[in-house]
Formats: C-alpha cells, structure tokens, sequence
C-alpha cells in the first residue's frame, strides 16, 4: 500500500472516530435532559442536579463511563487453554 493510500486511511479513521464520539456526546447530552428532570424534579427545580449539561461536561461523564467500562471488564487476561 503506498504511503498515500496508508495516509488517506488513517486521516478517514480520524474522522470516523471524531465524528463516533461527537455522536456519543450528543446522546449523553440528550439523555441526560430527558431523565434527570423526570428523575429529580425537586432537585432541578432547587438547582441542586442541572436540568441539561453542557458539552465539556458530556465529555467527562464519557469518559467516567469508559473508565467504569473498563473496570467492569475486571482487566483479566484470559487465555484460552485446550
């Protein structure tokens, strides 16, 4: 593969992954708008728990969640032994 072709491929990659996390972003920000104030009234109508997030705050929750993924998984290796 010549170095043009290697070069188009990765920038494409870039973009996919760009485009996957800004979409991820977008269904945080929205779910959170939709639950939180059916979850906690109260606490919405007090200020205590934010009725919608902003951008940067979405992208803290993602990455909290990727990091409770990753726990989840236990980072176990297995190896699979006939």
């Amino acid at each position: 593969m010549s170095k043009s072709k290697v070069a188009a491929v990765v920038a494409g990659g870039v973009v996919v992954a760009c485009v996957a996390f800004v979409v991820f972003l977008l269904v945080i920000k929205a779910l959170w708008a939709w639950t939180m104030p059916d979850l906690f009234p109260e606490a919405v109508k007090q200020g205590l728990v934010a009725e919608t997030i902003s951008w940067g705050t979405a992208a803290k929750v993602a990455l909290f969640l990727g990091i409770l993924a990753g726990i989840g998984k236990g980072g176990h290796v297995h190896s699979h032994r006939a």
